[in-house]
This record gives structure tokens, C-alpha cells and sequence, in this order.
């Protein structure tokens, strides 16, 4: 069986992190991006929204944190699956992550094959998302030429 690579953004400002974890997920196949804050991770969805399925996501960043990136990427690009990954957790932002959207929220260190299964549910949902999209899309063209 052949593997899809998830399309993933990995936005953290601890650059070593940021490139282990990069190398581990390119091991096992995914594409990965990489931005180093909130704006970076901003900017790059807006260039190419399409060509990014989930966003790992720290939540204490310099400048904008997670949670506010989390809360403009959920209104700027809803279909994208974002997972909060943090070495500074709290309740409240867990809760909080959850509320606006987030997939799931683990806490550094988060173990391999968990962080990969989380991927592998996160892109699931957001096919399958987009897929009930394409058929409300369909179903409306059909109502719109009458059925032909």
C-alpha cells in the first residue's frame, strides 16, 4: 500500500525541535514546513493554504502565541487540522485550544507514535471534511441545472 504524505507545517520558535522533529517525520514519509512563529505560520498558510493538511503548533512563541495563531487559522483556513504541542501546558489552554478548534493537545515530550497516530487522525478528519464538501457541492450543482 502506498502511503500519502501528510502535508504538515511544524511552526515552534526552538529551532533544534523544530529540525529533529522535521527529520523524523520526513523519515516515515510526511512533507513538512517549517515556520518559527505565529506570523511566519500565518504568512505561509496564506501563500499556500492548499498544500498544508495539519499545523503542529507551540503555544509559547515570541510576538503572537499559539493560541492566537490557533484562534486566525481556524478563521482564516477552517479546514486545516491543527495539533497544539507545547513544553508549557496548562488546563486552560488545553481547553481553551480545544474550544477554538484544535485537533488535539499533547505535551512535550510527546511520544513519536503518538504525535503519529494524532497526524494520521487529523488528516483523516480533514479529508473527510473535505469530501463532505465536495458532495453538498455536488448535490447543490444538481438542484441548480435541474437534475441534468
Amino acid at each position: 500500500m502506498i502511503k500519502i504524505p501528510t502535508r504538515i507545517l511544524v511552526v515552534d520558535d526552538e529551532k533544534d525541535f523544530v529540525e529533529m522533529l522535521s527529520l523524523r517525520l520526513e523519515e516515515t514519509g510526511e512533507k513538512v514546513t517549517v515556520a518559527y512563529d505565529g506570523q511566519e505560520c500565518l504568512d505561509i498558510l496564506a501563500q499556500k493554504s492548499k498544500e498544508i493538511d495539519v499545523v503542529i503548533l507551540d503555544i509559547r512563541m515570541p510576538g503572537m502565541d499559539g493560541i492566537d495563531v490557533l484562534r486566525e487559522i481556524k478563521k482564516r483556513f477552517p479546514l486545516i487540522e491543527v495539533i497544539m504541542l507545547t513544553g508549557h501546558g496548562t488546563t486552560e489552554s488545553a481547553v481553551e485550544g480545544m474550544k477554538l478548534g484544535a485537533f488535539d493537545y499533547l505535551l512535550k515530550p510527546a511520544d513519536f507514535e503518538d504525535l503519529s497516530k494524532k497526524l494520521e487522525g487529523a488528516r483523516k478528519r480533514k479529508d473527510e471534511q473535505e469530501e463532505r464538501i465536495r458532495r453538498a457541492e455536488a448535490k447543490l450543482l444538481v438542484r441548480r441545472t435541474g437534475g441534468t
